[in-house]
């Protein structure tokens, strides 16, 4: 059974009831008006749509009971044809092909009682001629009932080839737009993931430096206040490229990343003596040349690096030196940093400790740049990351 709204099920009852007042229109200057078998017919329209299978049989018992009362073709006949339109048009398979099946059976049928009814005892009865003419014209007659009848069918099988192919194009319409919003999200996820890794790394990094160097200045203002000082200028200055940098991540908030300066390889000598100025004893050992990377490939290697390193300034062990190898090969460059620690460093959170953010932003950031990078603590109190970050065209 199909699922009608109730103006189509209101709209199938008009339709019903004006077809049935049209019969009788243009039946009832005959005189040969027969109720049931209009009714039957009207019937059989009505419920073309909600019960394809039911209307089928209800608009052949009409045309039963027309032959059985001996009545000759009727306006209603053309109940028929509406109905194998619809079984057509909305029924399931067997029931679409039953009404093909019915439809030819049915003109058949229609022609044999026509010929009976009108002429073809006539014809035989009077001469061997006269029944050749009558076969003829039952073969038009047949031909003509057959051709309106499968012209019927066949009118409801394109109407529901149409509605297919609406509905197929209207599926992949929607699943295009569902596709449209799921790239769109993932985007905007990257996006937000990228800017949080940003962030993270600043905001940690900076904050690690002037904790370090908060540290010292508390500790030497009574003794070496000049060593106060200095602390205090390379606080400033941290803490003015920090801002510096939150407030460019911010504007990335509003417009595309390209709108903004990013960290490249030139930057790194800079970040090298940020760190060596915030008391980290850095040993870089650098070989082969310095190449461009391409700019995402870049912004990883240098965000890995400075994640690295204050990471050892705030787990190393204090005053022991941090050895940083740059191996710059034809296609990458690869990363190796080594430091004494005094804490476990990427070993699992305790109960009720929050994981960090830092070791899962540098994996994935190497995974995105085609790279990869291990971080593990080597057994003998040091630990080691290392990371390669090929060149753009080789992710």
């Amino acid at each position: 059974m199909r699922e009608l709204t109730r103006r189509q099920l209101t709209v199938d009852v008009g339709i019903a009831g004006a077809f049935a007042l049209v019969c009788v229109v243009f039946t009832i200057n005959d005189g040969k008006i027969l109720l049931v078998p209009l009714v039957v017919a009207s019937a059989g329209v009505a419920f073309r749509r909600l019960l394809p299978a039911l209307a089928l049989g209800i608009a052949w018992a009409a045309a039963l009971i027309q032959i059985s009362a001996g009545l000759g073709p009727s306006a209603y006949d053309l109940g028929i044809c509406v109905v194998l339109y619809a079984t057509a048009a909305y029924g399931g398979e067997v029931v679409r092909w039953l009404g093909l099946a019915s439809a030819i059976v049915g003109a058949i049928i229609a022609t044999v009682f026509l010929q009976l009814r009108f002429s073809w005892f006539s014809a035989f009865l009077s001469s061997p001629g006269e029944l050749l003419d009558q076969l003829r014209n039952a073969v038009a007659v047949g031909t003509g009932i057959l051709a309106l009848l499968v012209l019927s069918w066949v009118s409801g099988q394109l109407a529901r080839t149409m509605r297919i192919g609406r509905e197929t194009s209207r599926r992949e319409e929607a699943a295009r737009h569902d596709a449209d919003i799921a790239e769109y999200r993932v985007v905007v996820e990257q996006e937000r993931n990228r800017i949080a890794r940003d962030m993270h790394d600043v905001v940690a990094h900076s904050l690690a430096v002037v904790i370090a160097q908060a540290d010292g200045a508390r500790f030497a203002a009574q003794t070496r206040p000049e060593l106060a000082v200095t602390a205090l200028g390379t606080i400033s200055g941290v803490a003015r490229d920090a801002l510096g940098e939150v407030r460019m991540l911010l504007a990335e908030l509003r417009h595309d990343e390209g709108s903004t300066p990013q960290p490249t390889v030139v930057d790194f000598d800079a970040l090298f003596e940020q760190l060596r100025g915030a008391g980290l004893e850095l040993r870089v050992h650098e070989s082969g040349a310095r190449m461009p990377l391409g700019a995402s490939h870049e912004i990883a290697a240098y965000r890995i690096m400075q994640e690295g390193l204050t990471n050892a300034l705030r787990h190393g062990a204090p005053v022991r030196p941090v050895d940083l190898t740059l191996f710059w090969a034809d296609d990458a460059v690869h990363i190796e940093l080594v430091n004494e620690v005094v804490d476990a460093v990427g070993a699992p959170p305790t109960p009720g400790q929050t994981p960090g953010h830092g070791l899962p932003g540098m994996h994935e950031r190497a995974q995105l740049a085609g790279g990869f990078l291990t971080a593990t603590p080597d057994g003998a109190g040091r630990f080691v990351l290392r990371a390669r970050i090929p060149q753009g065209g080789a992710a």
